[in-house]
């Protein structure tokens, strides 16, 4: 393998311009003239919101273009190889070799019915890079780098029996079994809890300095970036708006744009609006003694029982946070409060007033009252429906508003939630992620509700974007009175918007927590190692953080 002299860079992107043609066969540039270099051996974050380029131009370093892009100009140079001069045969021959891709979800890069061992590998065999003996004895090298459990036997093991923080790593030693030159990570953390996602990066961090590689790390959250970056490239719509290392741009922004994101990434925290006397001891909801769980009931009890024993109260007016990680509990909850999955103990209180537990059950104004909004705003919304149609449903089946009546109220309803009126008449499927989101709100606005349940709702968006709709969230609740019930992973969001947080582990409530001084008010042990765990925007924050094995052993299940 050519080697590139330390004074010249590994990868060069000079001038590169991608297109796309459009649904009406409208050809736009996406990607504007993009310049920068990566040297041997250094990681480079490429960052910006939702639609700035970062992951168009990942892959246009392997060669590859999604499907209605093309790229029409500039030139990209990985070592010796001039990328936007190969053939489709040459780009396939380096990928693997010369540059690696790490995705987004590991989960869907693998087989499911195929073993671990055998996928790791594949790339050494279709490139006859070493024999079957010297891979497997390679993945096992790798996998202790990267530090993942049990390295001589997992590979044994099929994906779905593995953990989603194992399975990232396990794609990561796919992606350098080959020994490239450039590992691409696309936003490779985003779907793991926090305490996973430090396991990751370490992981990360070690093997591609073990292996000598550079890397292009594309994510939108900056704390993350601060751990594993030594420069960062800022984009917007397509261009490059800053470039310097990550202590220059995490410490002193030059670029509105990067200044704008690093303030999205610290969201002002909620000042609570004065509660009047008659609600200030008569909670809006109260959960008691609450269990949960799936499958069919057999003595009293589901096949798989989820929560354990929850109880808690929600003043009016007030916001409650739900924290854990994966598989604590806290989407079941909301859709226990809510009736889509019926508690088979305890009790939810609705100002006072006793609910059903199952949904059918419930009276027109009991669902009216509490309305709940889900975490992926792709599936919540008809894609056969018009947002007017979307908004307007609640409106007839909780008021009985129909024709003008009802269309002046979804105009209305788009403009609380900063959207214009001529939205209406679009399909989902037209609409970026944080207006389908927004779409959701006013959908849930529209019955009119007292108490909305929030599951996740900015997970899937990106700083800038998540940051807009929890100033969104505060701005109703000011106006309307409501009251919410957030659950999410992201620590500095509850901390944002809730004033009270609570703890779940394995279905239990460990703790109950004042959101603004959660460190501070921590006594439980999973509580501090979850807080604990929360990147900051400090290069250095990763490197010194320090944590008992023990208590990551007894809380982690991994």
């Amino acid at each position: 393998m050519p080697q590139t002299p330390d004074d010249t860079p590994l990868v060069s992107v000079r001038d590169l311009k991608i297109g796309a043609v459009t649904d009406a066969n409208r050809k736009v540039e996406i990607i504007k003239g993009v310049d920068f270099d990566i040297a041997p051996g250094e990681i480079l974050a490429l960052i910006g919101e939702s639609g700035s380029g970062k992951t168009t131009i990942a892959l246009s370093l392997m060669g590859h273009t999604r499907p209605g892009c093309s790229i029409n100009g500039g030139k990209i140079r990985i070592g010796d190889n001039e990328v936007t001069a190969m053939t489709s045969r040459q780009r396939a021959a380096m990928r693997g070799t010369e540059v690696s891709y790490v995705p987004q979800s590991a989960a869907a890069a693998f087989n499911p019915s195929q073993r671990i061992m055998e996928q790791v590998i594949e790339i050494s065999t279709i490139h006859n890079l070493m024999s079957g003996a010297e891979a497997r004895a390679k993945a096992v090298a790798l996998f202790r780098a990267l530090a993942l459990p049990d390295p001589e036997t997992i590979g044994e093991r099929y994906p779905h029996q593995v953990s989603g923080g194992q399975l990232q790593r396990l794609s990561a030693a796919m992606a350098l079994i080959g020994d490239p030159r450039l590992v691409i990570f696309d936003e490779p953390t985003t779907a793991l809890d926090v305490t996973t996602q430090i396991e990751v990066l370490r992981a990360f961090k070690s093997a591609m300095a073990d292996g000598g590689c550079a890397g292009v790390y594309v994510s939108h959250d900056l704390a993350v970036v601060a751990q594993i970056a030594d420069r960062i490239v800022v984009l917007r719509g397509g261009e490059v708006q800053e470039v310097g290392t990550s202590e220059q741009i995490l410490k002193n922004p030059q670029h509105p744009y990067t200044k704008e994101l690093l303030a999205a990434f610290e969201p002002a925290g909620r000042v609570p609006q004065p509660i009047r006397a008659e609600d200030r001891e008569k909670p809006i909801l109260e959960v008691l003694d609450l269990h949960a769980g799936y499958g069919k009931i057999r003595n009293g009890e589901p096949f798989a029982k989820v929560l354990t024993d929850v109880s808690f109260r929600l003043k009016r007016g007030r916001n409650l946070g739900v924290i854990g990680e994966s598989g604590s509990g806290k989407s079941t909850l909301a859709r226990a409060i809510a009736g889509i999955l019926p508690a088979y103990k305890g009790s939810v209180l609705l100002d006072g007033q006793e609910l059903k537990p199952d949904l059918a059950s419930r009276s027109k104004e009991d669902l009216r009252r509490a309305q709940i909004v889900f975490q992926l705003a792709d599936t919540a919304l008809n894609p056969g429906h018009s947002i007017a149609n979307i908004i307007g449903r609640p409106l007839t089946f909780y008021h009985g508003l129909r024709g003008k009546a009802r269309d002046a109220r979804v105009i209305e309803l788009l403009d609380m939630v900063h959207l214009p009126a001529n939205m209406r008449h679009r399909l989902p499927s037209e609409l970026s992620g944080g207006q389908k989101q927004r779409v959701n709100l006013a959908r849930a606005l529209a019955a009119e509700p007292e108490l909305i349940l929030c599951d996740e709702i900015t997970s899937a968006l990106d700083t800038v974007v998540a940051a807009a709709i929890l100033e969104l969230l505060k701005e109703l609740q000011s106006e309307l009175g409501l009251s919410y019930m957030f659950i999410s992973h992201d620590l500095s969001t509850v901390e944002a918007i809730c004033d009270e947080v609570l703890v779940m582990h394995k279905g239990v409530v460990v703790e109950a927590l004042p959101a603004s001084q959660m460190s501070e008010h921590a006594t439980h042990p999973y509580s501090r190692l979850l807080i604990s765990s929360i990147p900051k925007l400090d290069t250095g924050w990763l490197s010194s953080l320090e944590q008992d094995p023990e208590l990551i052993a007894q809380f982690s299940g991994r």
